[in-house]
């Protein structure tokens, strides 16, 4: 059946362009489908609804306010049906010291962690040291993309990488695990699949992740064994539901010296040219045109 289905992309979030890449793939595949607008927040979002009544709103929004609760919690007071996951998981998700204060609750592993606030006089280095070592990563708490994440290897690289992040007011540092990058793709509460990423960078990083050039090497099938399989997909379809997302999210773990590290899980996965939830579910013979047909159909109020 056709709908009326209002894509909200762009925002406000340092993941402006992507979340345009995502709402550009998403309108040409459903376009002749159904009826189709393009809303974004930072101009007259809410008189596009009242104007346009849509029956979906399909949140295409990444990084902040698009996928931290915020715009949620509006889509919820509107009473328009949306897609992907509600306004507690979404904040949840978004906040990796809540999220990951979840996962140790529950017995899953991330990696250990310290909460800084941007004073760089008053920084424990000792702490950081003896608790974490070197390398470590350093985060901003309520980014995604994996936006102004960086690995420093020794006190000097962190101090320089703080002096340029002020504005963040706090900040994560994260204990370093190397090994493989590992993707799990969550769609209406089973796994997806899942797929392994090998950058000619550091990590995944931001360009790793959306820049062609970056030649990030991406594997279907993985390799592991049945056991570490199945074990890798429990793990995330385990942090979905603790979390009690909706929709399509992607898991991301690191694997070393077999065990499965969860990194974070992500509430509004990209859905451009290199984007990751598209190509594990081709793989499954999900093209991209059925996925997104699949979310809009998954959409409801109060998620």
């Amino acid at each position: 059946m056709k709908k009326k289905v209002l894509i909200l992309g762009g925002g406000y979030s340092k993941e402006r362009v992507i979340s345009l890449k995502s709402s550009r793939a998403i309108i040409k595949s459903i376009k002749k489908t159904h009826k189709v607008k393009f809303s974004d927040p930072c101009k007259n979002f809410l008189k596009t609804v009242k104007t346009f009544k849509p029956d979906v709103i399909f949140n295409a929004l990444h990084g902040r306010f698009g996928e931290d609760g915020y715009i949620q919690s509006i889509l919820e007071t509107l009473g328009v049906k949306y897609t992907h996951s509600g306004v507690v998981s979404s904040m949840l998700a978004m906040d990796k010291e809540i999220s990951k204060k979840i996962f140790i609750k529950n017995k899953i592993l991330t990696p250990k962690f310290i909460k800084i606030k941007c004073n760089i006089e008053k920084i424990n280095y000792t702490k950081i040291k003896n608790y974490l070592n070197y390398p470590v990563v350093l985060k901003p708490i309520n980014e995604g993309s994996s936006l102004d994440v960086f690995i420093c290897n020794n006190k000097l690289s962190l101090l320089n990488r703080l002096k340029k992040m002020r504005h963040y007011k706090e900040l994560l540092i994260e204990e370093f695990i190397p090994g493989r990058e590992i993707q799990v793709a969550i769609m209406g509460n089973k796994v997806l699949g899942l797929i392994e990423l090998k950058p000619k960078r550091k990590f995944y990083d931001f360009n790793a992740k959306y820049d062609s050039n970056a030649k990030t090497e991406h594997i279907i099938p993985v390799k592991l064994s049945k056991k570490n399989l199945d074990k890798i997909n429990k793990i995330a379809l385990k942090a979905h539901k603790l979390l009690s997302c909706k929709g399509v999210t992607r898991s991301d773990f690191k694997y070393y010296k077999d065990k499965f590290y969860l990194l974070e899980i992500n509430t509004q996965p990209g859905m451009t040219d290199l984007s990751l939830v598209p190509e594990i579910a081709a793989y499954r013979g999900i093209n991209f045109g059925s996925l997104i047909n699949w979310i809009i159909k998954d959409a409801s109020t109060n998620r």
